[in-house]
């Protein structure tokens, strides 16, 4: 039986308040060991909306789903349209301040990782090394039949080809790269195949019901269990995903912060929220620690 992904929840017991004072995630930067998990609130200043937030895109749009990708033709047809469209968005995307405070806390060697839910590509832009992709990316796309890995920019270009002339205009777009977009306007969209198979091509990145790769998984366990302590950015830890490295991390007796202006699923675990834009909270502690947080480039490295 197919199980829909949970996409929302709702608290079933009082939480613990929140503060506005950052301190407490200053303090465990500047012991160090710190284990950074983030979510798509820490690239909502960069123009990609979350999917909970105010505003956040569940509210008006429900995304693709394994099950419903790999079984209908049509399915397939429309996400790749919106995605297609999407990615260009995702193309023009810059870290933010909230990044690249991340990358610097990195160079300076407070943190000991960085894993995100994200597949935006933003924390590797911004200069942090070593990121745990926990959702894959859409930098890249698999074969679904023989398992080639090619370049989304690749895929790009082949779809361009493929589709002369499309340029709808979109009601909004999603933190997963998918544009809102008609039936009526993806009608006509024309999927490419695998250029080497002819298979099924899928961006790689983990689908609403679809499982995190297990040794992916496990490669995090180990990072919560060398951590001093994890910091949660910008999520809601709705998704099983995260919240099993928070659980993981506040069974194990380490410190758990959370920095995320709504409440989450993890809070009862936190040893505090801090209800701050990500950008304001992690600039403000990269000024108390005396850390520098420069801005890449203009157009600055996305992935291939």
């Amino acid at each position: 039986m197919r199980m829909r992904p949970t996409l929302s929840w709702t608290p079933s017991e009082d939480l613990p308040p929140a503060t506005s004072d950052p301190g407490p995630v200053a303090d465990a930067l500047s012991t160090g060991g710190v284990l950074v998990l983030s979510g798509a609130g820490i690239s909502t200043e960069s123009g990609i909306p979350d999917y909970r937030g105010e505003g956040g895109s569940l509210s008006r749009h429900t995304p693709m789903t394994y099950q419903d990708f790999t079984a209908s033709a049509g399915a397939r047809r429309r996400y790749w349209a919106r995605s297609h469209l999407g990615w260009r968005t995702f193309g023009r995307a810059r870290p933010n301040t909230g990044h690249l405070a991340v990358a610097a806390f990195g160079r300076h060697g407070l943190l000991s990782g960085v894993i995100t839910q994200n597949v935006d590509g933003l924390h590797q832009a911004a200069g942090s090394d070593d990121v745990v992709e926990l959702h894959g990316t859409l930098a890249r796309v698999v074969c679904l039949s023989c398992g080639a890995f090619s370049p989304r920019r690749e895929l790009a270009r082949r779809l361009e080809e493929a589709n002369p002339g499309f340029e709808p205009v979109a009601a909004g777009i999603n933190p997963d790269g998918d544009a809102d977009l008609t039936d009526d306007q993806v009608a006509d969209f024309r999927v490419v195949p695998c250029t080497v198979c002819g298979g099924i091509l899928k961006p790689d990145v983990v689908f609403f019901g679809e499982p995190v790769p297990p040794q992916r998984v496990e490669h995090c366990r180990e990072l919560v269990r060398g951590a001093a302590s994890l910091l949660v950015l910008g999520s809601s830890l709705t998704v099983m995903s995260g919240l099993r490295f928070v659980r993981q991390a506040a069974q194990a007796g380490k410190p758990v912060l959370i920095v995320n202006r709504d409440q989450t699923r993890g809070d009862q675990h936190a040893l505090t929220r801090v209800s701050l834009p990500l950008g304001t909270a992690l600039g403000t502690v990269a000024h108390r620690l005396g850390v520098p947080v420069s801005r890449v480039a203009d157009g600055g490295p996305r992935p291939a």
